[in-house]
């Protein structure tokens, strides 16, 4: 297991009540739900970070769109087909 760090977090007595509340009814205490909130958020802020650069890089090259010709101006807007 690796060594842990003990932080102080500053918060509001009430605030602090229900989350031992919480932690309680879990079975966990307070500290081990505050590091499971923070690896939830930074495994979300490193997908995030991924998403970004994969999407990113998709910008770079391109969508393979491989849709019909496009039609240049004076096809589409050739009067003699309409008559």
């Amino acid at each position: 297991m690796a060594a842990k760090q003990n932080i102080t977090v500053a918060i509001e007595p009430a605030l602090l009540k229900q989350a031992r509340a919480i932690a309680a009814r879990r079975g966990r205490s307070v500290s081990a739900m505050l590091a499971d909130e923070l690896r939830d958020l930074i495994a979300e802020d490193r997908a995030y970070e991924a998403a970004r650069q994969s999407a990113k890089a998709m910008l770079k090259t391109g969508f393979p769109l491989q849709g019909a010709r496009m039609r240049d101006r004076s096809e589409v807007h050739d009067r003699r087909r309409v008559r």
